[in-house]
């Protein structure tokens, strides 16, 4: 039997209710990204039909995102891994990487963003935080709903793109 959408099975257990609707958008995104992407084979996980971004590259920026939003969130810096990371975002790699560790990798921010709505305190959240070189103003509170909206708009464009790569029909020998 199918479950509702997250957001409809309740409160997300340790998470203060200010934040409950990011992690619902966050849980929900974890489960539609392992359910479209899984069955994809390597070369339907990193073609760009019309020019698109890859179904690939969108797994790796939600990882990257959620990493990077995080660090803003704690009041620091990207660092040079962090820059690194964001830079590679849309290589597939040599061999190009498969499906099941990219999911991994974006459940695990996953699962990171969502630790951190659980540990952080409600009254924490209109601290102000800086985003990016130019420090450019927001708060606890705009980061993490940030985080949540942005893994969100990025599942919606993987599910899209997941079903033209599948309607095209291509044949991947190496899977």
């Amino acid at each position: 039997m199918q479950q509702p959408e997250v957001w409809l099975r309740g409160p997300v257990e340790g998470v203060p209710p200010v934040l409950m609707p990011a992690a619902h958008a966050l849980l929900q995104s974890a489960e539609d990204l392992r359910r479209v992407t899984l069955p994809l084979t390597v070369r339907e996980l990193w073609i760009t039909p019309g020019g698109a971004a890859s179904v690939g590259f969108h797994l790796r920026h939600v990882a990257g995102s959620i990493d990077r939003l995080l660090t803003y969130a704690r009041g620091e810096g990207l660092d040079d891994r962090q820059r690194a990371a964001l830079a590679a975002e849309g290589e597939p790699g040599d061999p190009p990487e498969e499906a099941a560790p990219l999911v991994e990798g974006a459940e695990a921010a996953i699962r990171r963003a969502v630790e951190t709505l659980r540990s952080t305190p409600e009254g924490s959240v209109f601290e102000p935080r800086k985003v990016g070189r130019a420090g450019l103003p927001s708060t606890v509170l705009g980061l993490l709903f940030h985080l949540a909206e942005h893994t969100q708009r990025h599942t919606g464009q993987v599910i899209a793109t997941a079903r033209i790569v599948r309607g095209l029909g291509l044949v991947d020998a190496s899977r």
